[in-house]
């Protein structure tokens, strides 16, 4: 549970008001209300509505929670302050499709593709699901790199599929929340494009793995691009078989979840080699340097 939930629920559960006089020290002042936590359109400290335009919406974390923009900025500095110090750990945003796996409509399955619906139960890395509709394929490495991943990053999934799909994939790769807990960003949080200002961490200590640069306008400098998986047979590519009709698949001891593994050992390596203490210096400590430094585009 983040910061923010935790003192959200301590607000909540004691209904207690908010002193006039409060510490120097205090995260927030609340004797002049900056509605910096609400919910449903109401403020958690003086009770007055809020409209939607005056913060930004977490419902994807607490369902109808509302940060003002200077509880997100205090916020994400705030969390990637305690992460760092006590759990060592920074911050990694996974994209789904392409990127951790590919999921194909049955219906369009190419002919040398539809022996796969009669492996599905004899397999770990294929699954069938929302009505046997879909059929999902995990990238090779894949448990083995969010194991690894796990130990160094607190990880979020940022997906341009509905919340219904992000759901029905992460019972397949996380179904115990062990990885991501309830930090999944999806299309209906984030419609156009993606954008760290809905991940609660400050950018310095975020890196971004997605097979799609163009959906992160913003934030190019925290991307690490990873080629794009594709399992399937591509329309698009008409005399190009596809792995499945080959029946083969990626390297699962060279692919690119390995490769993209090795960057983000080397990131937080030569991030938490700088030093990091209670003032966290994000001039020198800051992902974005590193992977300028180690990665060309398309690098994974």
């Amino acid at each position: 549970m983040s910061v923010f939930e935790n003192h959200l629920l301590e607000r909540n559960s004691k209904r207690r008001k908010i002193e006039q006089k409060t510490k120097s020290s205090a995260l927030f002042s609340f004797t002049n209300c900056g509605h910096f936590f609400v919910r449903y359109g109401i403020c958690c400290n003086c009770r007055s509505t809020v409209a939607r335009h005056e913060g930004l919406s977490f419902d994807y974390l607490v369902d109808g929670l509302q940060l003002s923009h200077v509880a997100v900025t205090v916020t994400k500095k705030l969390t990637t302050h305690v992460t760092c110090l006590n759990e060592k750990k920074l911050h990694l945003v996974l994209d789904l499709d392409h990127t951790l796996l590919h999921t194909i409509m049955v219906s369009k399955l190419s002919e040398e593709e539809k022996y796969l619906i009669g492996e599905v139960d004899s397999r770990e890395d294929l699954w069938r699901f929302s009505g046997d509709e879909f059929l999902t394929k995990l990238r090779p490495f894949l448990h083995e790199f969010l194991k690894e991943a796990n130990e160094m990053f607190t990880m979020y999934v940022y997906t341009k599929g509905n919340r219904d799909y992000a759901k029905s994939v992460l019972k397949m790769i996380d179904p115990e929340k062990v990885y991501f807990g309830d930090r999944v960003i999806t299309r209906d949080e984030s419609p156009h494009v993606k954008t760290l200002d809905l991940v609660l961490a400050d950018e310095c200590g975020v890196v971004i793995v997605d097979d799609t640069p163009e959906v992160w306008p913003d934030h190019k400098s925290n991307l690490l691009e990873i080629t794009k998986y594709n399992y399937f047979r591509d329309k698009r590519v008409e005399y190009t078989k596809s792995y499945a009709e080959e029946k083969r698949d990626e390297s699962q001891k060279e692919g690119s979840l390995v490769n993209v593994l090795k960057v983000l050992k080397e990131v937080y390596e030569g991030f938490f080699s700088r030093g990091v203490d209670k003032k966290l210096d994000t001039d020198s400590n800051d992902v974005r340097l590193l992977l300028h430094d180690l990665c060309t585009p398309q690098c994974c």
